[in-house]
C-alpha cells in the first residue's frame, strides 16, 4: 500500500523564503542557526554539436569546496525554475548542513534559448530525444568534470526533472544510464512517449535507482501510479512518493529533501 503525504499548506510567496534566509555575509539562517551557504554561479554557455545550438547552466557549490574533493553532482533540467520557485540551492544548502546528505553540486540547465529568453525549448529536448541526452553524456558531462571537483562515475550521477522534464528522466534510464545511475522524476508527464513501458522492457533490468513521486490533485496520479507498479515489476529499486498536492510547486518544492536524501543521504542517517 501507498502512503500518501499531506503537506502543510503555505501562504503568498516562496515557502522556502519563511525560514531559509542569506544575509549580506553570504550566511544562511535556518531557524537560530547560522552557518556559511554554499555560491551559486552565474550563467555558463556551451555550445553544443548534437543540439546544434548553445545552452546555458548554473553550477551551485557547497559551502568550503575549495576544501572538498570527489562531489557527487546533481543534474536539474528546468533548472532556472527549480532556482526561481524551488529554490533548490536553499533546499541543498539545509540538508548538508543538517547533516542529511554529503556535499554535492547541483549543475541547474536552463530549457530557454540563452540569446532569447523567451524561446522555451523543453517540448523539443524532453521528449525522448536522444541528440539532448548525447548533449549531456559527450559535452556537459565532460566539461562539468573538467571544470568542477566531481566524483566522476556513474553513480555519482542523478538526473532530475518535473513534468516534461520528468519524462526526459525517464528516458535517459535507457539513454543515459552510461553516465547517470540515478533517475529522478517529479510529476512525470508520460503520455507523449507511448511505448515508454516497453521500452523499459526491452532494456532489461538497468544498474539504475529510481526516485518517482506524483501529486493526487489533478496531476498525473494514475499514470504515475501503473508506471511505479510498472518499474517495481521489473525489479527496480524504487522511491515513491504521493502528495496531496496538483502540478505544481506546492508538490515539488517539499519533496526535494526526499530527492537528496535518496540518492546522497550521510550513512546512519
Amino acid at each position: 500500500m501507498v502512503s500518501t503525504i499531506r503537506l502543510p499548506s503555505y501562504g503568498a510567496g516562496n515557502m522556502m523564503h519563511s525560514f531559509l534566509k542569506f544575509s549580506l555575509l553570504g550566511l544562511l539562517t535556518v531557524g537560530n542557526t547560522v552557518f556559511a551557504a554554499g555560491t551559486l554561479g552565474e550563467n555558463q554557455i556551451i555550445s553544443s554539436k548534437f543540439m546544434g545550438y548553445d545552452l546555458q547552466y548554473r553550477v551551485y557549490l557547497p559551502e568550503a569546496y575549495e576544501t572538498l574533493e570527489n562531489l557527487p553532482v546533481i543534474y536539474v533540467t528546468d533548472g532556472q525554475w527549480y532556482i526561481s520557485e524551488g529554490d533548490m540551492h536553499l533546499k541543498i544548502d539545509k540538508e548538508i548542513a543538517d547533516g542529511n546528505i554529503e556535499p554535492v553540486i547541483a549543475v541547474f540547465v536552463d530549457n530557454r534559448d540563452p540569446h532569447n529568453l523567451r524561446d522555451n525549448r523543453r517540448n523539443s529536448e524532453f521528449i525522448c530525444n536522444k541528440n539532448y541526452a548525447r548533449f549531456y553524456e559527450q559535452e556537459l558531462v565532460p566539461k562539468i568534470a573538467a571544470d568542477y571537483k566531481t566524483r566522476n562515475n556513474r553513480e555519482s550521477r542523478v538526473i532530475l526533472g518535473l513534468s516534461f522534464g520528468g519524462l526526459n528522466s525517464a528516458c535517459f534510464g535507457f539513454y543515459a544510464y552510461r553516465s547517470f545511475a540515478g533517475i529522478a522524476m517529479q510529476s512525470p508527464a508520460l503520455h507523449p512517449v507511448k511505448n515508454l513501458f516497453e521500452m523499459y522492457e526491452q532494456f532489461g533490468k538497468l544498474p539504475i535507482r529510481i526516485f518517482l513521486s506524483t501529486g493526487t490533485i489533478r496531476d498525473n496520479t494514475n499514470a504515475n501510479r501503473r508506471w511505479h507498479r510498472h518499474l517495481k515489476k521489473l525489479g527496480y529499486e524504487v522511491t515513491y512518493r504521493e502528495v496531496r498536492e496538483s502540478h505544481n510547486w506546492k508538490n515539488w518544492r517539499p519533496l526535494m529533501d526526499d530527492v537528496l536524501k535518496t540518492f546522497f543521504a550521510v550513512k546512519g542517517n
